[in-house]
């Protein structure tokens, strides 16, 4: 018989985990994946910043995760094709019938003088770290709905460009922006497809520059991301790379999977097939 680890966002309820539980694993729910040595496989219950904080986790102990759709934006999971909590129970059937729908993805990492993050999503800096930070403190309700963008507008105004230079092998960009993003996934911020050509698995992180321009045409292009038809814009830039180096005329904050990171400087770098996943067959 497998044994299951579940991990719950602090507001979800334990009784979420009984559809999953059978007769082929036993299901013990747990604050953290400590001493996992016995553990067979984790199932995560929330969003993306839930799945962010046991990321470390997963990677030393290479235990195959299934991610649950119930948090406010849920990217991640839908990055890898589980749209909602019906198609992840019927991948978590599977694998405790077959174990043959696990897949390894690459692992983002962000590093500063100080510190290093893992990341599965996207990390942004720029008008997005702003949107972040103003995002993560609305109520649950509305940050689950349309907060991320509803601070982004909020916050443009005020906003100035930050000039970022961005080496990435023989590349080296300087250039005013309002947001740069470099993505392991394709989308963040409930559905915005910053990184539209980014493949989990590919080895490669994809950067996408904002570049500076009017405010209003940069309000007009605000729907465009939702289809990541705004690669099409003169003023961005998009590009693909194993290993990004950041800096900026002035400390600019980094958020990684919708959570703080750190400040610029950073290198961010990928960890192919670093993380194990449960998906749907």
């Amino acid at each position: 018989m497998l044994t299951a680890a579940a991990l719950l966002h602090p507001s979800i309820r334990p009784g979420v985990v009984q559809p999953f539980r059978n007769q082929k694993c036993q299901i013990h729910i747990r604050e953290n994946l400590d001493n996992a040595d016995h553990l067979d496989a984790a199932l995560i219950f929330g969003g993306d910043g839930t799945i962010h904080r046991y990321l470390p986790q997963l990677r030393q102990s290479r235990i195959p995760a299934l991610m649950v759709p119930k948090g406010s934006g849920n990217d991640f999971a839908k990055a890898l094709g589980i749209g909602n909590e019906g198609v992840a129970l019927r991948a978590w059937k599977e694998f405790c019938s077959t174990g043959k729908n696990v897949r390894e993805i690459d692992l983002g990492m962000v590093e500063s003088s100080e510190t290093e993050t893992p990341f599965c999503c996207v990390v942004g800096a720029g008008l997005d770290s702003v949107a972040n930070q103003q995002a993560n403190r609305m109520p649950a309700w509305l940050r689950g709905s349309a907060g991320y963008l509803i601070a982004a507008l909020q916050s443009l105004p005020a906003f100035r460009p930050v000039q970022f230079t961005v080496t990435a092998g023989m590349r080296d960009i300087r250039r005013a922006a309002f947001l740069l993003a470099v993505g392991n996934a394709h989308r963040y911020g409930r559905g915005m497809k910053i990184a539209p050509r980014a493949q989990l698995d590919d080895g490669l992180l994809d950067v996408c520059l904002v570049g500076a321009m009017s405010k209003i045409k940069l309000l007009a292009c605000v729907p465009t991301v939702f289809f990541g038809a705004h690669l099409g814009i003169r003023q961005v830039e998009y590009f693909q790379a194993a290993e990004v180096s950041i800096d900026a005329d002035r400390p600019v904050e980094m958020y990684a999977d919708g959570d703080y990171a750190c400040r610029t400087p950073v290198t961010i770098r990928l960890l192919p097939r670093a993380l194990r996943v449960i998906t749907p067959g």
